[in-house]
């Protein structure tokens, strides 16, 4: 079977910013022992259950992972490469600009970490206050470099669009600091004013620009990240060629993924599960999962159990082409039968005609991928296409 990805989320963070919407909470040190210890825990549990599938990429996200210091990191790491072995791995961990990074970026380079991913959202000044959030555009260059200087390179930067008062020119000044750095990966998500968090309080989605400045906006940053070398691979992830985040596209191509921790989600076989967004309930039970689909206690071995059979019907269909549209490549007909031997296109060309002409989306003889117009509309537009498809369910 193919190798799986680990996905493990650490919830603390020094201050929650005021538009996340994310499972984080402030961490003393008991808080994070605690947690490390049912991680390793959840570690093993998963990894007697589905053994002896291996794995190859480990991400670390949050939160602010780096909060657990490298002590804690270490173990974790070394935990799931004794238990999932991570021959040739790709080992990510999510950090926060800040000053005096490199020893901990010494630590992670010597425990395997080769690719950092850290949240810098904007290199305007007034953009980052705004956020809340904590480090300067100077302390996010030097935590680069420091983190190169250890011999972490493969770096990924976050940039947030659609921030209030941002135009094109500020988002072109963040994308050249971005290149100026002279990191591999790009993301550039549109701002989402999620509901219950401090931005929704405020009113803030009322002072972000219009959908049509918005869009102005992205495909303005598509335009000039395509110019600096970064091509776009996912709606909201650019890349040089080979810097693609291969843990990330395991969750767009529909491959197998565990999740551990508190919040995180994973999915293998098809059969989808969650952790509940509960620090103390993970603590307590670090392998007590629910089913994604209705919300109901869902033991590991039954998701390895569904997975050794797998799953091709309409539903699995549907769940893979509304997954793949999200990638640039969109997806391929002779790829899709492969995994879907009931799988019939016919339909799917005539449904897009219209979309291609208005410049949402790409029809070839061997597939359908959209455009970073389309990406704009893509639920619309993932919904029409797969509304051709009899049976499919998504």
């Amino acid at each position: 079977m193919s190798p799986l990805g680990v996905y493990l989320h650490v919830p603390f963070c020094a201050s929650k910013c005021p538009y996340c919407d994310f499972y984080s909470l402030a961490g003393d040190e008991s808080a994070m022992d605690a947690y490390t210890a049912a991680a390793l825990a959840g570690i093993d549990a998963a990894a007697r259950v589905f053994a002896p599938r291996r794995a190859d990429t480990l991400y670390l996200g949050g939160g602010t992972p780096s909060l657990l210091g490298a002590a804690r990191l270490g173990a974790l790491i070394g935990r799931a490469r004794s238990a999932f072995g991570l021959s040739d791995a790709e080992v990510t961990v999510e950090v926060n600009p800040a000053d005096g990074l490199r020893p901990l970026f010494d630590s992670l380079a010597a425990a395997g970490v080769g690719r950092l991913s850290m949240g810098l959202q904007s290199a305007v000044s007034a953009e980052t206050a705004f956020l809340g959030r904590r480090h300067t555009p100077q302390q996010a260059a030097d935590a680069v470099r420091d983190a190169r200087a250890a011999g972490i390179g493969n770096i990924s930067l976050d940039l947030m669009l659609g921030i209030p008062q941002q135009t094109a020119e500020s988002v072109e000044q963040s994308i050249d600091f971005c290149a100026a750095l002279g990191v591999d990966h790009i993301s550039a998500y549109l701002l989402k004013v999620e509901e219950g968090t401090p931005f929704a309080r405020r009113g803030v989605g009322a002072l972000c620009p219009d959908e049509d400045a918005q869009a102005d906006i992205y495909l303005r940053a598509v335009e000039l990240l395509g110019q600096r070398g970064y091509r776009q691979y996912e709606i909201s992830n650019f890349a040089r060629p080979g810097r693609e985040s291969r843990h990330n596209l395991k969750y767009w191509n529909r491959e197998d993924y565990l999740g551990i921790g508190p919040a995180a989600h994973g999915c293998v076989g098809g059969a989808r599960y969650y952790f509940p967004r509960d620090l103390r309930g993970f603590v307590e039970n670090p392998a007590a999962v629910l089913s994604e689909r209705d919300d109901e206690p869902l033991a590991l071995e039954a998701v390895a159990a569904r997975a050794a059979k797998g799953a091709t019907g309409p539903e699995a269909l549907g769940e893979y082409l509304m997954l793949r549209l999200r990638l640039a490549a969109g997806f391929d007909y002779r790829e899709t039968r492969a995994r879907f031997p009931a799988f019939d296109p016919s339909p799917l060309p005539r449904a897009a005609a219209p979309m291609a002409r208005a410049g949402l989306c790409q029809i070839n003889e061997s597939g359908i991928a959209l455009t970073p117009r389309g990406f704009l509309v893509s639920n619309a537009v993932i919904a029409r296409l797969l509304d051709a498809l009899p049976g499919a369910i998504y």
